[in-house]
């Protein structure tokens, strides 16, 4: 049966697509252009997004297990309610679903909320469904590589709790197995959730230091200050957006995103190889600079 991947153009719903084809999946994609959508041969795509019913219920027939992913956007929690109940409508039981861990302690971050409230619905609604938490998307430093490069600072506001940092391509593999697992999987299979974290629980003066050991020079952390952090989001994404990176930096500061016992042995296990480290992302970009 055809698994349904949702999210498909992004950072890890294109990996997910290629993890799947690789593993002789029968793969639907639903993309808003597909003439852009450049996915592999064999994926057969869908136009539409989470908010055209008439789309979504094209996309889901034939279909038997959902890869949801939904973009942060205003309407994140609408989005999924309706991709949701749309699949329920349509006889889809079988669900893998990327929330983020903590999604029931940083209340006060609007897309860790609205994360949550999906999570509920997904329980209360009987898929047989793996629900995938991660933490920090290492990937996520792309964006500041030329600040710790080109004035020897790292400026993320982290803090000092440890955030448990794991790389996307580690994400899109471990979807893609539980996504196998649930289209192979017996109906009334229990809902299960999966804490995705990297090898290492990292502080900002830990990746600080770990910059400067890579780079051979001194990298300084750049502190706490996540009024300046939401004010330099501004700059390039919605005010709203920016504010909610704020509330997302404000509990990295007083919880952290520190896994639980078994959490790495669990995934590695899952994967049978060691998880992608920080360190080898950091020594990857100083060695193309």
């Amino acid at each position: 049966m055809t698994i349904l991947v949702t999210g498909a153009t992004g950072q890890i719903g294109r990996q997910v697509v290629q993890q799947l084809v690789d593993r002789g999946a029968d793969v639907r994609a639903l993309v808003r252009t597909p003439a852009t959508a450049d996915l592999p041969d064999g994926v057969d795509v869908v136009q539409g997004d989470l908010l055209d019913v008439d789309a979504l219920r094209r996309a889901f027939a034939g279909v038997r297990t959902l890869f949801l992913l939904n973009a942060v956007v205003p309407d994140e929690f609408t989005q999924a309610l309706i991709a949701l109940n749309v699949a329920r409508e349509a006889g889809v039981q079988r669900l893998v679903y990327l929330s983020v861990i903590h999604s029931d302690r940083y209340v006060d971050v609007p897309h860790f909320a609205g994360k949550y409230g999906v999570e509920r619905m997904i329980e209360q609604s009987g898929f047989n469904a793996t629900i995938l938490r991660p933490a920090y998307f290492i990937d996520n430093d792309l964006t500041i590589k030329d600040v710790v490069l080109q004035h020897g600072v790292y400026p993320m506001p982290i803090g000092g709790k440890g955030l448990a940092m794991i790389d996307t391509r580690d994400i899109a593999e471990i979807a893609a197995l539980e996504l196998l697992a649930r289209d192979r999987a017996a109906d009334g299979t229990a809902l299960t959730r999966l804490n995705l974290v990297g090898p290492d629980t990292l502080t900002g003066e830990d990746v600080a230091r770990l910059w400067s050991d890579v780079l051979q020079r001194p990298i300084a952390y750049g502190g706490d200050d996540t009024a300046g952090f939401e004010q330099n989001l501004r700059q390039f994404m919605p005010a709203w957006m920016a504010y909610d990176m704020r509330q997302m930096a404000g509990r990295f500061l007083t919880d952290g995103m520190r896994p639980e016992a078994g959490d790495v042995a669990r995934l590695e296990t899952l994967l049978g190889r060691p998880l992608h480290a920080y360190r080898d992302f950091a020594a990857a970009i100083a060695a193309a600079a």
